[in-house]
């Protein structure tokens, strides 16, 4: 009787270890594969990834051919590694166990965790290799799949759980998608990563955080001497100034600054029906206006500038175009000049920052690098009439998250000024007295 030669015995033992482990390595591989950037790849017109892909819109498919194979090549293994031992040294049964023992030692290494540890690593380069050769595979055994399935699904049905493509959609919130951003590393330059975290924020934040506030907005009044009106144009820094009439909260309209050169250079004596005849009808904004939805409203509305108002149609401020592309972007470095905007919120060499009350809690801490609370008071002033619960007067200092905070000057009921002093600096300074 002609029986196959051991070594070629060896050879198919080595073959069948081979592809189990070729099995191994693709499923997790696939399983641990990126599949935003497999599309991405897709759609640039790579073959490999368009099959990788089909692959992974049927998981269901590819795990049951990957645990199939895995099943019958270790049945194979183990059968093969009996009849050699047998063939070898008899029908010994200490023999026989120490083989046993001998290929699940070698299956769990060679064929089980080194090929997943692999596949975990490296699973861009591996799944894209392996999947035009898993792909006719699966075809090929459609039929055994099939009849498999039939018996998992029947199961699966009694146990509650769902199948099918809407089961295998990755939907990525949005607090997934900052982490995504965040551990990027160097794929994404850092200003890029800077716009696109600033953009998640825009959907958590309202006008009210990032508008003028009242106390800050350049305003024309019509109410005054014309001569009064005159000079303010002339020396206003702004395109468009909100107009009212005796106090701000009745605003009248906008007044295009351009489009007053016409007027104050002419000799004729000018009255307010002049600039009255120039104003563009007001647009308001409620406070609790999403900054994101806002963009779209100033996109929809054609306009650039909005005048916030409560729940009485009180003024509380202005926000405009810029303003929200800022906030996207950063502050860019043609601001024009005025006392209430972050651009001069810088610590000196003493650790020290002058700047007024109104100033917003989310541009100290943006440029300042302080973790002020923003979920109550908009700017510092309130955060502070909030603590003390009272009108403080001048030189009273706080203990504040990350800086001493002194009030400097009060005026009209009011904070003013206030002077911030990093705790860092003000520690060493007592330290070395």
């Amino acid at each position: 009787m002609n029986t196959v030669p051991l070594w070629a015995q060896i050879l198919a033992l080595v073959l069948l270890i081979c592809c189990s482990a070729f099995f191994s390595i693709s499923e997790t591989a696939l399983i641990a594969l990126n599949a935003y950037r497999v599309k991405h790849l897709a759609k640039q017109g790579s073959k490999r990834a368009q099959v990788t892909l089909w692959l992974l819109q049927r998981t269901d498919r590819l795990l049951s051919l990957v645990l199939i194979a895995q099943t019958l090549l270790n049945a194979l293994v183990t059968a093969l590694v009996t009849a050699i031992a047998i063939e070898s040294f008899g029908s010994n049964q200490k023999v026989l166990t120490i083989a046993t023992g001998a290929i699940a030692f070698l299956l769990i290494v060679f064929a089980e965790i080194t090929p997943k540890i692999i596949g975990a690593t490296y699973p861009d380069r591996i799944a894209l290799k392996a999947s035009p050769i898993l792909k006719p595979i699966m075809l090929l055994a459609t039929p055994a799949i099939w009849f498999v399935n039939l018996f998992v699904n029947f199961l699966l049905r009694i146990m509650g759980i769902k199948t099918g493509k809407d089961a295998h959609q990755q939907r990525l919130s949005p607090e997934e998608l900052r982490t995504i951003v965040l551990e990027s590393g160097s794929f994404i330059p850092h200003k890029h990563k800077s716009i696109l975290l600033n953009l998640f924020d825009l959907e958590t934040i309202t006008v009210e955080d990032i508008m003028t506030p009242r106390a800050q907005v350049e305003a024309l009044n019509l109410a005054v001497p014309i001569e009064d009106v005159q000079r303010q144009l002339t020396t206003c820094y702004h395109n468009k100034l909100p107009v009212y009439e005796g106090e701000i909260n009745k605003i009248i309209g906008i007044l295009h600054v351009r489009k007053t050169v016409s007027l104050l250079n002419q000799e004729e004596a000018l009255t307010a029906e002049h600039f009255r005849a120039l104003l563009t009808p007001a647009y308001f904004i409620p406070q609790e206006t999403g900054v994101f939805t806002q963009l779209q409203y100033f996109q929809e509305n054609r306009e650039r500038l909005g005048i916030i108002v409560d729940e009485y149609g009180e003024v509380q401020g202005l926000v405009t175009l810029e303003d929200i592309i800022e906030e996207m972007i950063g502050e860019f470095t043609t601001s024009l000049p005025s006392p209430g905007r972050a651009d001069a919120l810088v610590w000196n060499a003493h650790g020290e920052c002058m700047l007024e009350a109104g100033t917003t809690l989310r541009a100290i801490n943006r440029r300042l690098g302080l973790h002020f609370p923003v979920d109550g008071p908009k700017t510092l002033n309130g955060l502070l009439l909030e603590c003390l619960q009272d009108i403080p007067e001048a030189n009273v200092s706080l203990k504040m998250p990350g800086c001493i905070v002194e009030i400097v000057q009060v005026q009209n009921q009011s904070i003013k000024t206030i002077k911030l002093t990093r705790h860092s600096l003000q520690e060493d300074n007592e330290s070395q007295d």
